[in-house]
């Protein structure tokens, strides 16, 4: 029904539908049409409504496909197989699923809506449809498995880096290990999911979140304090494919760096755009809570922090805040 209802509004080419004329030709009932105009906006799509003259179609969604990323795509091989859906449970599960059917590196998962998108310590990602880049990417590193947290780092600076590229009104900055901020709200966050076999990664899916073009309206009361949009910091719309071109050939450049020097460049260029340095961070693991000051980053990508007796301590994957 709903395609039916579209189809109509095409057809019309921007002029006004009658209720009435809307329900003869659909045959259907007024209350069913406001409802499936309610669903198309849940959809995306806008519309005008207006007494005694009826509907009118304003604008389609913003929808993803691998020919609006391709033409600002400069890697040789991330990314050069793209896979879009329009809804999905989690993009790192369909990825996980192309991987046992072959995938190969480089191969991208895209979805306009994710009904079960989760982050970091099994947190639900927030996840409105048509308005962020929901992503996972395949690919298949050549380093040991306790080398893994250098990459998680690596793909904070390497969408740190896109975002101030293609969005320069904003001015993110990487809260350990991975999440961006701006101005202290969220708005990206970064999974990494990897497979090994005798201490060797044989495959990473990086998941990616970004939230590109929702309004405030568009964000759940609880996440109103601690999340935004590039939209909201920098005032207009985002053009979510070059921002996903513009990621991938960062990431490609860094695993280049990274293979050709590395840890140390990576270290310097996370340290760079860090928001936690400096900053006293309250954190907890199995021992229970304590704080320090940020101070730096360690060889392995662990955060060290110092304490208030003048000692270090180095965490890895506690649940961090910042005072």
């Amino acid at each position: 029904m709903k395609h039916r209802l579209l189809e109509l509004f095409k057809n019309a080419g921007g002029a006004y539908l009658s209720g009435g004329d809307i329900s003869k030709a659909l045959e259907v009932s007024r209350t069913a049409i406001w409802k499936h105009i309610q669903a198309l906006k849940e959809d995306g799509y806008t519309f005008e409504a207006i007494p005694r003259r009826g509907y009118r179609l304003l604008s389609q969604p913003d929808k993803l496909s691998p020919a609006d990323i391709l033409p600002y795509l400069r890697t040789r091989v991330l990314g050069q197989n793209i896979h879009c859906f329009d809804e999905v449970d989690s993009t790192q599960n369909v990825a996980q699923r192309l991987i046992r059917d072959g995938a190969p590196e480089g191969t991208l998962v895209l979805a306009e809506r994710q009904t079960a998108g989760r982050g970091r310590l099994g947190r639900h990602w927030h996840s409105p449809k048509g308005k962020g880049i929901y992503m996972s990417l395949v690919v298949k590193p050549e380093i040991p498995l306790h080398l893994t947290p250098h990459l998680t780092l690596l793909a904070a600076v390497a969408l740190n880096r896109a975002i101030r590229k293609v969005v320069p009104e904003v001015h993110p900055a990487i809260k350990w290990p991975n999440d961006l901020l701006i101005n202290g709200k969220k708005i990206s966050g970064i999974l990494l999911e990897s497979s090994a076999e005798n201490e060797q990664l044989q495959y990473i899916v990086t998941g990616v979140g970004i939230s590109c073009n929702l309004e405030q309206s568009d964000y759940p009361e609880e996440l109103n304090p601690k999340a935004t949009s590039l939209m909201i910091e920098s005032g207009k719309r985002i053009d979510r494919a070059r921002l996903i071109a513009e990621f991938l050939g960062q990431l490609e450049e860094l695993y280049a760096l990274y293979y050709a020097q590395g840890f140390s460049p990576i270290r310097t260029l996370w340290e760079a755009s860090a928001a936690t340095l400096g900053q006293t961070v309250r954190s907890s693991d199995a021992n229970g809570n304590f704080e320090g000051t940020a101070v730096g980053l360690n060889e392995w990508g662990g955060l060290i922090l110092r304490m208030a007796d003048g000692t270090e301590r180095t965490i890895y994957s506690a649940d961090t805040r910042n005072s």
